[in-house]
């Protein structure tokens, strides 16, 4: 079963992913660089994730399921009170994330780990899993204590990381977007105009905007960054440039530019 759930999530965000990568390549917002070595370098980093969640990171997952602390009764699980459910664990779910996402930024030993992430010059579709493999076992890790507590299904564990992904690419993505539709989709999900503003290289903005799909939680708890996106606005960490392919893998390990 979890062997079909992980294929058809990686057909439909590998489908979503080819559709912006190619959509941001035609309708851009702002002209990339012209060396592709960053691209390069961020498939490095994907590969690694990929190969990790799958081989790690998805059993685990499974695993923590069946470690819930208890079993939901059956009109949890089934009918409308089973969908309203499903509603309110993925919702729970980006809450979590949104203040994991926060701690990464504010405990400098996470911040070291996170800062790979922050390094990309420059954002795109490549930017969404540009990630330390070891950010991603400490996000699941500290993830399983929420699904253990609240017994979330393995289903619902799996449609959320879809949906965190389709978001993700999103909101990295360097797609022009009709002006009025992107406001209107902001004031729903995160959309490029609010994420690249937490990607720019300026600390105050960085330190804002930690909304992953629904862009709520940073107006409801008072990180939202008053800055606008604006072509051209450097993308980045103040002060920092960014690392080669092996320098992320160690930078961790070497110190924090907290």
């Amino acid at each position: 079963m979890l062997a079909n759930l992980l294929a058809a999530k990686g057909a439909f965000v590998g489908g979503w992913f080819v559709f912006l990568f190619v959509g941001e390549r035609l309708f851009r917002a702002a002209p990339p660089p012209s060396s592709h070595k960053r691209v390069f370098r961020n498939a490095g980093l994907w590969l690694l994730t990929i190969v990790f969640s799958v081989g790690v990171v998805a059993p685990m997952t499974a695993w923590g399921v069946n470690q819930s602390l208890w079993d939901r009764p059956g009109w949890m699980i089934a009918g409308a009170a089973g969908a309203g459910f499903i509603l309110l664990d993925l919702i729970i779910l980006d809450c979590w994330v949104y203040w994991l996402h926060r701690a990464y930024h504010k405990v400098p030993v996470m911040w070291r780990l996170h800062e790979v992430h922050h390094r990309d010059e420059f954002l795109d579709t490549t930017s969404a899993m540009r990630f330390h493999i070891t950010e991603i076992l400490l996000s699941a890790s500290l993830r399983l204590i929420l699904i253990a507590v609240l017994a979330i299904p393995l289903l619902t564990v799996i449609l959320f990381e879809t949906i965190l992904l389709f978001v993700s690419f999103f909101h990295h993505s360097n797609l022009r977007l009709p002006g009025k539709l992107e406001r209107v989709l902001s004031l729903f999900v995160v959309t490029p105009s609010i994420h690249w503003v937490h990607h720019r290289a300026k600390t105050s903005d960085t330190n804002s905007n930690y909304a992953a799909c629904l862009s709520v939680w940073d107006r409801v708890f008072r990180s939202k960054s008053s800055t606008k996106r604006m072509t051209g606005m450097k993308i980045g960490l103040q002060d920092l440039e960014d690392k080669g392919f092996i320098g992320l893998l160690v930078m961790p390990f070497r110190g924090s530019s907290i």
